[in-house]
């Protein structure tokens, strides 16, 4: 309550009851009601305003990653959507220019319908022998099976496409010395990516910031990509499911992709690296790239696998220069690779919840062409409201 407020309205209802002596007994009850009735609405206008204040107070915070409650097991793969947890989108403390991205999931006990499915879209890679990229197939070259079942293609495009792309680039303090030529890596990518692709920026350490929402001014990316605060530990999950679900609410553009570089293993995350996974397997979920620079310490061997588990389950490819000097050779890489995919689009002939396995063929003269895309997604059950909306 705002004291000055309720003050004033305390005061309000007494001078509303000021009468004369000779006032008749039978009106004296309704002017008492009046005078209460009087009361109820100034101290309701008052509690709106001190509600107002409170919200805006809230919206001023930064909201952390929640753990999941303990009665949930965060490895069971039939996790639905609502018990994920992540962290939330929000300005930010009063002055700070960054905002933690995400958006908090909280366990409640609310209806549930099944999600209907009614396409999926599959980019695809194929590659030959020498792990070239092979542009000159037909639809009737693939065949796409989910759970074993051929799918019907209803939907073949082979144009180069904008994407949507969120950047993730590690802020811990051990990449203090890394991150210049980072930078410059990940600003040649998106040159040599399609022009009209639009890019946000995620720099994370402990937390995930927003340092530049989407955009293609590559002015506001150099800018968000110099922000350094290279401290602390390395939250590497919880970013990775931040900055997808900031990926699944705003980006404009149907292909979507996430770049991650990093050096180190994940030492900072209320997530798994399971819940990490799950978090992007939608069925229109992004390709995940990772760069990870690691070199040659044997404790990097979990975190090498981290990061190629997050880009096989997704479709994408996890890279591990030996130095800084091949950073940029592989953003161009990575730049191609998405530029030069099919587009394969199928409306799943079941639709039971759980996880849908994917498997890509082609049936080419050539019998070494290999098609990489996701390894499959979740199709959860979902609350009601959120499902009317």
């Amino acid at each position: 309550m705002i004291p000055g407020v309720i003050s004033d309205a305390r005061l309000a209802a007494p001078a509303s009851c000021l009468i004369e002596g000779t006032v008749r007994q039978h009106n004296k009850f309704f002017i008492l009601v009046s005078c209460f009735l009087v009361y109820l609405v100034l101290t309701n206008n008052a509690f709106g305003c001190s509600q107002t204040t409170q919200n805006q107070t809230v919206q001023n915070q930064r909201i952390q990653a929640t753990p999941l409650p303990p009665d949930i097991d965060a490895s069971d793969p039939a996790l639905p959507v609502w018990a994920r947890p992540a962290t939330a989108v929000d300005s930010g403390a009063a002055g700070d220019e960054n905002r933690v991205v995400g958006e908090v999931m909280k366990k409640g006990e609310i209806p549930k319908i099944r999600r209907v499915v009614t396409n999926v879209t599959l980019p695809v890679t194929v590659v030959d022998e020498r792990q070239h990229p092979v542009a000159n197939l037909k639809s009737t070259d693939f065949t796409v099976f989910e759970n074993d079942q051929a799918q019907e293609i209803i939907k073949f495009n082979r144009e180069d496409v904008p994407v949507s792309i969120g950047v993730l680039v590690d802020n811990s303090g051990s990449m203090r010395e890394k991150r210049q030529k980072v930078s410059i890596a990940v600003l040649n990518l998106i040159k040599a990516s399609n022009p009209n692709d639009e890019v946000f920026i995620v720099n994370f350490s402990d937390d995930a910031y927003l340092d530049q929402d989407f955009t293609r001014d590559l002015n506001l990316m150099h800018e968000a990509l110099e922000r350094l605060d290279s401290r602390g530990g390395t939250a590497l999950y919880d970013g990775v499911i931040a900055a997808s679900d900031h990926l699944a609410k705003a980006a404009k553009r149907d292909k979507r992709v996430l770049l991650v570089v990093t050096d180190g293993e994940d030492n900072e995350s209320r997530n798994s690296l399971e819940q990490a996974i799950r978090a992007v397997q939608d069925e229109n979920g992004p390709m995940i790239y990772t760069i990870g620079i690691l070199g040659l310490e044997g404790k990097q061997h979990r975190a090498k696998r981290a990061l190629e588990a997050l880009s096989l389950q997704t479709g994408g490819v996890a890279f591990f220069p030996r130095n800084l000097e091949e950073v940029d050779a592989i953003s161009q890489a990575v730049a191609r690779d998405i530029r030069n995919q099919y587009s394969l689009t199928y409306k799943p002939s079941e639709q039971p919840t759980g996880y849908r396995r994917i498997k890509v063929v082609v049936r080419h003269s050539n019998s070494d062409l290999r098609a990489r895309t996701k390894s499959g997604y979740f199709v959860s059950e979902q609350n009601t409201s959120a499902t009317n909306k």
